[in-house]
Formats: structure tokens, sequence, C-alpha cells
């Protein structure tokens, strides 16, 4: 398969490629130079932004409320 780099460096991985490797937007991908080769593969296992902001926050509560209690709080 062939695809055509725009003027902005970006490449369209075809339909079949990405329902195979399960790569959906925001997917992150890494890229590998072996030779004049170029490797893309789906980063496995790392979180994306949004989970690697969960996971800086996680544990950073220190009001020592209840889910209930804040839950309460915000439906006032």
């Amino acid at each position: 398969m062939a695809g055509k780099v725009t003027s902005k460096g970006q490449v369209t991985i075809p339909l079949e490629i990405r329902d195979r490797l399960g790569i959906v937007p925001g997917t992150v991908v890494e890229f590998e130079l072996h030779g004049e080769a170029m490797l893309v593969r789906k980063r496995e296992g790392k979180a994306g932004r949004g989970g690697s902001l969960v996971a800086r926050m996680r544990g950073t509560a220190t009001a020592g409320l209840t889910t209930d209690e804040i839950m309460a709080l915000t439906r006032r």
C-alpha cells in the first residue's frame, strides 16, 4: 500500500490497517528509523494526554470528603 505525504507531513493510514490494529482518532503512534526505512507502530500501554493528566491528579484530593459528600456538594 502506498500513500502521499501532504505539505504538512501528514499521511493517511489505510482503513484496513487502522481497523486491524485498532487505531482510532487519538491513538498515539511511535516512529522508528531502521536505515532507510521507517517503522510506525501503535504505542501500547502508555497513557495519552488525558490518561497522564488523570494519573498526575490521582490521590491529590485532600479535602477528606467521601464520594457521596462531593456529589452532594455538586448538586447544590
